[in-house]
């Protein structure tokens, strides 16, 4: 069996955790080309101490600098490298076979897309390629035969339930609707005037699975099942009005398909990210991952209800992005991320979060997108109207 030469974008995130954790179950499999990470230095050096990649990539020369001290005594004979260029460059290295693109964030956009328009296996986690741009990196992907695969759970799930030789980007016959589980994230019972005092503590403690600050508020505000809404639009080649969300608060059954003759096909497991990575990296065949065995006796009871709109009013901004199309969801992204560190960073308070996104799309116009450009130039106009606006909701 020859090995598969594995690059991972982000390494040192919970996905990228999970991904070198798969990877080390399977040495025969795969092996680690390159590691990357943006700031967390000490991190990505214990992981070049047990991957030993080829390559490692972080975001500055001090950074590079530092990670050099930090191995100059391994057994690791790691490159080291730094900068954009870099990530892009061991995202389109010839001898990679898979990337993970698990970079959070408009961050993630040129190293996903290097890795696309490469024809690489892409391992796509960064939800925000496609929701920026969608029309871009499905035409990169055709063009350059990339295999896309989702990875997160819900896309993955997906995915699964899908007929037996579907390819991403090609609607499935006789799909009639797409069902995206939620778990409601830590506020699903608040009431939502309580909502104004919430501190960034209690929006990142998801209640059922263990990731970073942002996409720990994007699950609190169900932003990121709004985003996994669009990507789903894409991945899946269904308009909005065929996607819908269901908040399932175990996080047992990651999503559904419905077709057209009643049949809804659901993916169940533990909510662990590893099984849809492993599901990714081995497609089509099955390899273990980890994960513990579902024990649906202990579950006992599965709960499904309907989103509250008032509760999570980012889910309508998201929806009415993807119907607009366009740069429309690039700039609902950029505001996001513009609102969510200002919360994070306690400049805002929660509700100012739905409110500055709504006004950024209100005053950013949508156009059509032909290519790479006209997403960067609306994402800039997007993220400095989007600054302006928290002047006005300073905490």
């Amino acid at each position: 069996m020859t090995r598969q030469a594995v690059t991972v974008l982000g390494a040192t995130g919970s996905i990228g955790q999970s991904t070198l954790d798969v990877i080390a179950r399977h040495p025969d499999r795969f092996s680690v080309h390159a590691l990357t990470a943006h700031s967390r230095v000490d991190a990505l050096a214990e992981c070049c101490r047990l991957h030993q990649p080829e390559v490692a990539v972080v975001g500055t020369e001090t950074d590079a600098v530092r990670l050099r001290e930090l191995l100059a005594h391994s057994a690791a004979a790691t490159e080291i490298r730094f900068g954009p260029e870099a990530l892009v460059a061991v995202a389109e290295a010839p001898e990679v076979d898979q990337v993970m693109a698990a970079i959070v964030g408009a961050a993630g956009l040129a190293s996903s897309l290097a890795a696309a328009y490469a024809g690489k296996r892409v391992l796509l986690a960064n939800k925000e390629a496609l929701v920026m741009a969608g029309p871009v990196f499905m035409d990169a992907a055709r063009r350059a035969g990339a295999e896309l695969l989702p990875i997160d759970s819900e896309h993955n799930a997906l995915f699964q339930c899908m007929p037996a030789g579907y390819a991403a980007g090609s609607q499935a016959a006789g799909v009639r609707r797409l069902l995206l589980t939620a778990s409601g994230g830590p506020f699903r019972e608040r009431v939502p005037a309580s909502l104004a005092g919430v501190t960034p503590e209690e929006a990142v403690a998801h209640p059922n699975w263990s990731m970073g600050q942002k996409i720990s508020v994007d699950s609190a505000t169900m932003m990121n099942k709004g985003l996994e809404l669009i990507e789903a639009c894409w991945l899946f080649d269904v308009p909005p009005e065929k996607v819908e969300i269901v908040i399932h608060p175990e996080s047992i059954i990651h999503s559904l398909v419905e077709y057209v003759d009643g049949s809804v096909l659901a993916q169940l497991g533990e909510p662990d990210m590893r099984t849809p990575i492993a599901n990714g990296m081995a497609w089509p065949e099955r390899i273990e991952s980890g994960v513990a065995s579902l024990d649906l006796i202990d579950r006992a009871q599965l709960r499904f209800e309907a989103p509250d709109p008032q509760r999570f009013p980012c889910l309508a901004l998201a929806a009415e992005a993807a119907r607009l199309g366009g740069t429309a969801p690039a700039v609902l992204n950029a505001a996001n991320e513009i609102a969510v560190a200002a919360f994070l960073d306690r400049r805002i308070g929660y509700l100012a979060i739905p409110d500055i996104i709504e006004t950024t799309l209100a005053a950013v116009p949508s156009v059509a997108v032909d290519a790479l450009d006209e997403v960067l130039a609306a994402d800039g106009e997007a993220r400095a109207r989007a600054e302006e606006l928290l002047v006005s909701y300073a905490v």
